[in-house]
């Protein structure tokens, strides 16, 4: 019979296992990792304790070799407890004594004894973790001179953001949820809620899509032509431009996807075409009045809620989606009438999935303006806009985000 809490932790090394051994995302792993576990607080604690041990990685690793006497190879079974006892003990803030007993019997053998004493030595230690996770060599190269304010924004999860269907009710909503507001049609509210709980889900007032993600979508404004929402799943978009009083076709390559869409749609009562299609094959009957293109990309914006694309994503990787975010800006503009409006925008912190599909488009530039755009926020000097998750840290961040502005004239 296995002991109380073991299958979560067996479950949250599955999920781990599964990021750095096949390059799945924390998302994609849950699904046969958790399978087993009957308990919600069991599932959560599972991606809870896999999230943290991904998130403080590279600090956990300099703890364990520090108190060895010849460093584990990285992929060693050892190594990979030793993360997720780490980061109970640590973050999670589990006592020493009920890591111990829920994680050695992962392992067998020698290892449990040397994973055993490495945590003791470490607990003896009294050894503690820096304000902020250290980011892998590679990401900060990456990253640049924006990466030490990123890092330190991934030192927690996010907050739940959400987008309200009648943004003239901001204040009274802000007020009923017990949550802030950081611009009009926004509320954020402390992390961990149950989202199904909260007033206003069942009537559809509102749905779930981070702040930044948010901002697409409004910068085209109320409309009533025809809108194209590129990629459109899982929907927070579609749901944004239909609210604003757009006609909109939500295109994507999955079916099953596109299931949620319509499901957010009928929670909040709005109207959408869904079609199923791959964007570089299909071909609309007639052209559209807006497109909205939140391109696949690798999502490294998203790290303070997914530190999987910590160590997963590749420059390989980004050459890849950056090729496909280029043919399919390349439809999107044959696709848009005269007098149009298209918007790129991409949840990636990489510049060639960003500022470099944006200077290729031949359209006339739209600058984005700050009257349209959170207070502490500005437009980059090409009239684009650039987040990441060190700004507005006092507030709570929000994610990494790429995205520009053009008129076909």
């Amino acid at each position: 019979m296995d002991i109380p809490g073991l299958p979560a932790r067996r479950a949250a090394l599955k999920l781990v296992d599964a990021v750095l051994r096949r390059g799945e995302t924390l998302d994609q792993a849950a699904h046969n990792a958790v399978q087993g576990l009957s308990a919600d607080s069991d599932r959560a604690l599972a991606k809870a304790i896999a999230a943290e041990a991904l998130r403080w990685q590279t600090d956990f690793d300099s703890l364990i070799d520090s108190a060895t006497q010849q460093p584990l190879p990285d992929d060693a079974k050892p190594r990979a407890v030793l993360r997720l006892m780490l980061a109970q003990w640590l973050r999670l803030g589990t006592p020493p004594h009920a890591v111990v007993a829920t994680a050695l019997p992962l392992l067998m053998g020698g290892p449990k004894r040397l994973a055993h004493g490495v945590f003791a030595t470490l607990t003896r230690r009294e050894v503690t973790l820096p304000d902020a996770p250290t980011l892998p060599p590679a990401v900060a190269e990456r990253w640049g001179l924006g990466a030490p304010a990123i890092a330190k924004a991934l030192a927690e999860p996010p907050a739940l953001d959400l987008t309200l269907k009648n943004p003239s009710e901001t204040a009274e909503w802000a007020e009923k949820l017990g949550g802030t507001s950081l611009m009009r049609g926004h509320v954020r509210l402390p992390r961990g809620e149950m989202v199904e709980r909260l007033p206003g889900f069942a009537e559809g007032a509102w749905w779930v899509q981070d702040l930044a993600a948010s901002l697409p979508a409004r910068l085209l404004g109320q409309g009533t032509g025809r809108a194209l929402d590129l990629c459109a799943a899982p929907g927070g978009k579609t749901l944004q431009l239909a609210a604003a009083g757009w006609q909109v076709t939500a295109l994507d390559i999955s079916a099953k996807r596109l299931e949620r869409v319509a499901a957010n749609l009928a929670r909040c009562n709005l109207a959408a075409e869904a079609v199923a299609a791959d964007a570089l094959q299909w071909e609309p009957e007639g052209q559209f009045d807006a497109i909205l293109l939140d391109a696949p990309c690798t999502a490294t914006g998203t790290c303070r809620r997914h530190p999987d694309v910590l160590h997963r994503i590749t420059r390989t990787q980004i050459r890849e989606m950056a090729d496909l975010q280029r043919r399919l800006l390349e439809r999107a503009v044959g696709w848009l009438a005269p007098g149009g409006s298209l918007i790129y925008a991409v949840c990636s912190l990489e510049v060639e999935e960003g500022e470099d599909q944006a200077a290729a488009v031949t359209l006339a530039p739209d600058p984005i303006r700050a009257d349209e755009l959170p207070a502490g926020i500005a437009p980059t000097a090409q009239g684009w806009l650039r987040t990441d998750p060190g700004m507005l840290s006092d507030s709570g961040g929000l994610d990494g985000f790429l995205v520009a502005r053009w008129k076909k004239v």
